[in-house]
């Protein structure tokens, strides 16, 4: 005797979602997260369209968002442009580290001006993470004129610190020699 499931009376059976509704539905929610998490992040899109959750602007800060590999290759040009070493941040919003270490990169955002700072999210950007070859998040690079300079994987605030201001008093000091 085969066991028959029944839809009760008058209901209809809903189809589940697709996959592209499901993930731009975890986008949503993913970027809503990141934005209460990272207070001072700017968001930064490669486009002008009026995609108000790539384009929100947040108050304070000196970190911008990275949605797509055009605004980091446009960010790194205006890097290179500026003389600014970029601090790239690869973090998720899932990420328990991150989210511990999120208001200390803001403020250090804030207190060296003369660096350039990014946050890519690992999971709305895999494919290029991938090629950063991410084992861990956070991680952060050190980028100057696009080439790594130096690394640090994890949530280590006082080593991040130390990183960040000794290379900000090389750039002073290179800045200040004369040539």
């Amino acid at each position: 005797m085969g066991s028959r499931k029944h839809k009760p009376f008058g209901l209809k059976q809903q189809s589940p979602p697709t996959y592209n509704t499901q993930r731009k539905k975890e986008l949503n929610i993913d970027r809503s997260l990141v934005r209460s998490l990272f207070p001072c992040i700017k968001s930064h899109s490669a486009s002008d369209g009026d995609d108000s959750a790539h384009n929100v602007e947040f108050a304070g800060g000196n970190v911008c968002l990275i949605t797509t590999k055009e605004s980091w290759d446009q960010k790194l040009a205006e890097a290179n442009k500026e003389g600014k070493i970029v601090i790239a941040n690869f973090s998720a919003s899932w990420c328990g580290p991150c989210r511990m270490i999120a208001p200390f990169y803001c403020e250090l955002s804030e207190k060296y001006l003369s660096l350039m700072f990014l946050t890519v999210d690992v999971d709305e950007l895999t494919e290029f993470s991938s090629s950063w070859d991410i084992k861990a998040t956070p991680t952060f690079f050190f980028l100057k004129e696009g080439e790594q300079i130096d690394k640090l994987v994890g949530a280590n605030k006082p080593e991040l610190q130390k990183k960040i201001t000794a290379i900000a008093d090389t750039q002073v000091a290179c800045q200040t020699q004369p040539q």
